[in-house]
């Protein structure tokens, strides 16, 4: 075993000593080559040692600009990623809103919010690459770092500016915002509904029977979201105008159904009301209309479409809706009306068109009453005060008026003159349920302009002093007849018609001895007339006028026969003047018929008995009997009757409102305007 175990540590030891050989022979190859580097540095060293003494400056520079490097790279970076997503929403605006709307107003919210996010992180870079650039430029004269970083600043300024670029013309935020005012326009347009009138019904509240239903509420939503959007860019004005514009347009479609043309009507201080006065009614009507079925409607559209942008903004677009739609051309209409030439009929128009605004008022003064409408209440105002001055005007000149007219000549029929009938007509439809209150109302708020205080009687004053107006003239105009039979003919029928006011408001008025007064002047003046026209005629006929000789004699004969004569001339005389007079009243008529029939022809019957004549029978042209018995009841039962118009009316008393020949040709007022 031993020597086993020393050959084995023998060839161990061999292997070490071969092993430390070879690396004793590495090792100084190695020496040898490391020498030959340290010969090289050797040389070097020189050199070496004067680059050694610049690079403790240079190390100092770079790590004290690292932390504004460091800023920098943030921004910068996410300057690259925002702008690939402002690449991506840039072409989805290619599209149109109208597809997703909903959609079309996300895409541009993310991309005003991307260009914002690139503008802010841009600056934010800038500000850092400044700060490095102005550092280098005074530290480190290497000029190629210097090119980099204002390299960097150039892109990133060009960068910054996209959001600027985006909002001007032609650019991609403009783009979207000029498609979404068209879809604005278009949204409008497409449900837009004109009104349709229904003219059959009589009353303001049933004729606008189609109104146009509000915008349906999705309308309304995608509406304001556009708003909404374009109003962040400053396009809420162009807003406002579009929709005035759309708007008002099918306001004057609505209109055109009503045939406003009288609108543009010159009318000036010459002209007449009654002229107009179809026109008037129409106005009245559609300009109610225009309130309550059309301005309401647009009112309460406009706070509903702009109602996030405040009452200022949606008042105003709604005042400009009003405007265009031509509600200056109905103020200037009334308005014009209030400056015609004043008549009796222009009070009442011009009470119409004060009930007319009255019923408006509260209507109108929300619905116009903010500082947007100022034009609009300028000239409501303007009108008020023409209707109110105009129908006060003509008022207090009424008894003057009539007063005027005495010059005038009577009737020639001894019939009720038509300025009479008209003034008592007038008065009552003054003093009636209708009128009454507006006139009160209108009176009121004159006195209160001139600080007076209005007075109750002030109305019943004016017409007291009408009617006093009217009896003068009366007793001038029967003064005027040539014919004193005639006269009282005429002051009959004129008592008649005034005591025929009982019952009405006129009649009221005046009051009941005022009443009875004139029924005992009309019994007056009827027995004044019977007696001195058919009165001397019956005494031919009467027993004391008769021949009281025998029958048979030839003097009783002549007698007769010229007494016979003489009736009929008179009678054909009485009864041709008396056929063209009229006696208006019915009642009347009859009883004064009744009267002289009851008197002539039993005493004409009785008088041919008495001399042998037939009373039917014996009638002849030819001989002394004209008239029968029947025959001459026949003809007074028909005097006094009115003679038919040529359209077969009888009516003398007619309502104003249809007796425009009266103010024409009777009671035209000359007032010049105050």
């Amino acid at each position: 075993m031993a020597p086993v175990d020393g050959i084995d540590n023998l060839s161990a030891a061999r292997i070490v000593l071969k092993t430390s050989l070879e690396n004793s022979r590495a090792l100084a190859s190695a020496l040898d080559i490391t020498g030959q580097k340290l010969e090289g540095i050797k040389q070097r060293l020189p050199t070496l040692g004067a680059a050694v003494r610049h690079a403790p400056r240079q190390k100092c520079t770079f790590v004290a600009i690292r932390e504004h490097i460091d800023c920098a790279i943030g921004p910068a970076a996410a300057v690259l990623k925002v702008y690939d997503t402002i690449q991506e929403l840039q072409k989805s605006l290619l599209s149109h809103p109208c597809s997703d709307l909903s959609t079309y107003l996300l895409m541009v919210k993310q991309l005003e919010e991307s260009l914002k996010f690139l503008t802010d992180n841009c600056r934010l870079a800038i500000q850092w690459l400044e700060a490095v650039l102005e550092f280098l430029e005074n530290a480190v004269p290497d000029d190629l770092y210097i090119m980099k970083v204002k390299k960097s600043l150039s892109i990133l300024q060009e960068l910054q500016a996209t959001e600027k670029r985006a909002r001007l013309s032609g650019g991609v935020l403009c783009a979207a915002f000029d498609k979404l005012e068209i879809e604005f326009r278009r949204l409008l347009t497409e449900n837009c509904i004109h009104v349709v009138w229904d003219f059959v019904s009589s009353s303001i509240g049933d004729q606008a029977s189609t109104a146009p239903s509000p915008l349906p509420v999705a309308v309304v939503q995608k509406l304001q979201a556009i708003i909404g959007k374009l109003n962040a860019d400053n396009r809420l004005e162009k807003c406002m105008s579009t929709y005035a514009e759309i708007r008002s347009l099918n306001t004057r479609r609505s209109f055109q159904a009503l045939d406003l043309n009288y609108l543009d009507l010159l009318i000036s201080e010459f002209d007449d009301v009654q002229d107009v006065e179809c026109y008037i009614d129409q106005w009245c009507k559609h300009f109610q209309l225009a309130i309550k079925h059309v301005f309401e409607i647009e009112y309460k559209l406009c706070s509903d479409v702009f109602e996030k942008n405040g009452a200022d903004v949606w008042m105003d677009c709604f005042a400009k809706i009003a405007i265009q739609s031509g509600i200056l051309s109905f103020l200037h209409f009334g308005k014009k009306i209030t400056v015609c030439k004043n008549d009796p009929i222009k009070i009442l128009k011009l009470l119409d068109i004060f009930a007319m605004l009255e019923n408006l008022r509260v209507d109108f003064n929300r619905l116009f009453g903010g500082p947007a409408c100022i034009e609009i209440q300028t000239l409501t105002r303007d009108l008020i005060k023409g209707v109110v001055n105009g129908a006060c005007e003509v008022f207090w000149e009424l008894p003057i008026q009539v007063e005027l007219q005495r010059r005038s000549s009577p009737s020639l029929n001894g019939s009720v003159p038509r300025l009479v009938s008209f003034v008592t007509d007038y008065c009552n439809r003054l003093l009636g349920d209708d009128y009454k209150p507006l006139l009160t109302r209108v009176l009121t708020i004159q006195q209160s302009w001139k600080q007076d205080k209005y007075q109750e009687e002030l109305i019943t004053s004016q017409i007291y002093c009408i009617i006093k107006q009217i009896g003068l003239n009366l007793d001038a105009w029967s003064k005027a007849h040539y014919d004193f039979t005639l006269s009282y003919l005429f002051m009959m029928n004129n008592h008649c018609h005034l005591c025929s006011l009982k019952g009405t408001k006129l009649g009221d008025l005046m009051g009941e001895c005022w009443l009875k007064a004139h029924e005992q002047y009309r019994d007056y003046y009827m027995t004044l007339f019977l007696r001195e026209s058919w009165g001397k005629i019956f005494n031919l006929l009467s027993q004391e006028g008769r021949v009281l000789s025998s029958p048979t004699g030839g003097f009783v004969e002549d007698s007769v026969k010229k007494r016979l004569k003489s009736f009929n001339e008179e009678f054909d005389h009485m009864y041709q003047k008396q056929s063209n007079w009229v006696v208006p009243n019915e009642d009347l008529r009859l009883k004064m018929c009744k009267l002289v029939v009851q008197a002539f022809v039993p005493a004409h019957r009785s008088y041919l008995q008495n001399y042998g004549f037939q009373a039917e029978t014996d009638a002849s042209p030819g001989r002394h009997v004209k008239y029968t018995t029947q025959g001459l009841e026949t003809m007074l039962s028909s005097l006094f009757q009115p003679k038919l118009s040529k359209s077969g009316s009888t009516k003398q008393n007619r309502l104003i409102g249809k007796i425009k020949d009266i103010v024409t040709d009777n009671f035209r007022l000359t007032l010049l305007a105050a």
